[in-house]
């Protein structure tokens, strides 16, 4: 039977340290965790002993003493196939932060808190905002979700429930806010006309113009521009529009095999229909290497805030202002509801922004 221990905190208000101890086939399992109250500290025993009666997670108890580090490289090693660049990045940087020397059944909410408040040292950023934070507990939630059903590890999800709690109520992580950033006709001459001439002078590089052309006109993200296969692209008929299929496209869902296929409009299909033909993807470049020179274009030229999936932002705004209505946005965007589009619904204006432009493509 498990014990409870009063001991008192800085401000003079008591925490209770419950400890259990279990005997099983010549094995010993000592555990501790720290409370803000009796209650909760006596509940985590009964909790506590009662799943070490299960023989699995008591061998895996004994075993080497599991870090909160250990149980980000599990997931990442066994999920690693299905979570974006973007989630790994954070993982990663989580691995560095003290959090993750931890042992998994030590990490309480007043330790994820505590990173919360610290995760400057994590992003490199100074003053990251309340979204970035949330950003980084978000994909940390992950790992406590599944650690100890599926491997045993004791990290508790009620303490990253508890924690994240807090930190909303403290407003200290919230969710990012829509953007609705879009690049007038003035910006995407200069960009255009800046990546015309880096062509010129590196006939090697990234078709810079063409990336982002398509990337507007085709409304896709840049990672599934990056995994357009030849394979994947279908010309228009006088039967059916012309598409592609986009693979694992990004649902909260579905990370794989989420395949959906898109229309092209006309402008997409006609920078596609003037690419080589010289390997199985249509545009074989990183995603690294078309943002980075995205970026420093934007910075060279004194374009300020605009980002790349920005331009997916125009490229949907645009078919509104043509007239489309949702379902046929949406079977070039790929989005799967209203409410995913619900943003683009204050737009009235109904004009081709880019009617007469001479950037734009055509067959």
């Amino acid at each position: 039977m498990g014990t409870i221990v009063t001991r008192p905190r800085k401000d003079g208000k008591p925490s209770y340290l419950a400890q259990i101890a279990k005997r099983q086939d010549g094995h010993t399992v000592r555990e501790n965790r720290t409370f803000r109250d009796h209650k909760t500290a006596r509940a985590w025993i009964h909790q506590r002993e009662a799943e070490l009666d299960n023989p699995k997670i008591f061998r895996a108890a004994t075993g080497p003493t599991r870090t909160l580090g250990d149980a980000i490289g599990r997931y990442t090693e066994e999920y690693g196939g299905e979570i974006g660049r973007t989630k790994s990045a954070c993982l990663a940087a989580i691995q560095r932060h003290v959090i993750a020397s931890m042992a998994c059944g030590d990490v309480g909410s007043e330790h994820i808190i505590a990173f919360a408040r610290s995760i400057s040292t994590v992003t490199g950023l100074a003053n990251p905002g309340p979204s970035t934070v949330n950003n980084y507990l978000s994909h940390l939630s992950s790992v406590f979700a599944i650690a100890k059903k599926a491997w045993g590890y004791p990290l508790d999800p009620e303490a990253m429930s508890d924690a994240v709690f807090v930190l909303r109520k403290q407003e200290a992580i919230a969710k990012s806010s829509k953007r609705d950033r879009r690049p007038t006709l003035t910006e995407m001459d200069s960009l255009l006309i800046h990546f015309e001439e880096r062509q010129q002078r590196a006939p090697h590089s990234a078709p810079m113009v063409d990336i982002v052309l398509f990337a507007m006109f085709s409304s896709r993200r840049l990672e599934e521009i990056t995994r357009l296969r030849w394979t994947d692209y279908e010309a228009a008929t006088d039967k059916h529009p012309a598409r592609v299929l986009v693979r694992d496209m990004k649902n909260p869902g579905v990370k794989r095999g989420n395949d959906v296929w898109c229309e092209l409009p006309p402008e997409a299909e006609a920078v596609l229909a003037r690419q080589p033909k010289g390997g199985d993807t249509i545009f074989p470049y990183t995603t690294d290497a078309i943002g980075a020179a995205f970026t420093r274009a934007c910075k060279l030229l004194g374009i300020e805030d605009l980002h790349f999936h920005d331009l997916r932002h125009e490229g949907v705004s645009r078919l509104f202002e043509m007239g489309w209505n949702i379902p046929h946005v949406a079977l070039v965007s790929g989005h799967r509801s209203w409410a995913s589009l619900q943003r683009y619904s204050h737009i009235r204006e109904r004009d081709d922004k880019f009617a007469g432009w001479k950037w734009r493509p055509a067959k």
